[in-house]
């Protein structure tokens, strides 16, 4: 019998095949992703990690054992020191100065993103908020190794892949996936329910972010 997670991965399926498919990633796969673009994604990424990080330190709060407290603050310190290494890389190479990404509003993609997540953290259940946090892990993994072994060399966008096709990552998402299946075990049926809704919505957004840097996004009036 499959578990939580294995069910609602198999039933995202075209969510996940539109966003392997998407031309953001392709062009990252083989480094002709133009420049501008990239700089609008990582700015826009940025934005998302400093509120996906708080919204890991309140599932941390809200966790009802250790491990699960463990593995959501230590989400939260990757989200806030790793990622915004990673990002700072990717400033000095497409010319990102902090004061310009210091002036950057959220695309509505992006505070849609993360006002959702938000919202689950503030008005739902630990259980719901934490299958609504999942996508963002096991997306990047998905994306992380289906580019890798077709990703161009010399490629500028080369540690970005690195990153999340690395097992390191994959480990942590492992993780956070038990810790979501082993909720869904204890939950009752509405909440499981509500937890499939929350993933799914997630994944959506999943596809918008990429879609919105893909067309540079902003707001119209």
């Amino acid at each position: 019998m499959m578990g939580f997670c294995d069910t609602i991965w198999a039933e995202v399926a075209p969510l996940r095949e539109a966003i392997l498919a998407h031309p953001f990633l392709t062009g990252l796969a083989d480094g002709t992703l133009p420049g501008e673009t990239f700089r609008h994604y990582i700015v826009q990424d940025s934005l998302y990690l400093a509120e996906y990080g708080r919204s890991l330190a309140l599932a941390a709060a809200r966790a009802p054992d250790a491990a699960a407290r463990l593995e959501f603050s230590d989400g939260a310190k990757v989200a806030v020191v790793v990622e915004q290494a990673l990002h700072q890389a990717f400033f000095n190479q497409f010319g990102v100065s902090p004061e310009m990404a210091e002036a950057t509003e959220p695309t509505p993609a992006c505070l849609g993103y993360t006002s959702y997540i938000a919202s689950l953290a503030a008005t739902r259940s630990y259980e719901e908020l934490i299958a609504g946090i999942l996508p963002c892990f096991w997306v990047y993994w998905e994306v992380g190794c289906a580019i890798k072994p077709r990703a161009t060399t010399p490629n500028p966008y080369a540690a970005w892949i690195d990153n999340y096709a690395d097992p390191a990552f994959g480990e942590a998402t492992k993780r956070v996936c038990a810790l979501v299946d082993a909720a869904a075990q204890e939950a009752s049926p509405a909440t499981r329910t509500a937890m499939a809704r929350a993933f799914k919505q997630a994944t959506r957004f999943e596809w918008m972010f990429w879609d919105s840097a893909w067309r540079r996004e902003s707001w119209p009036i």
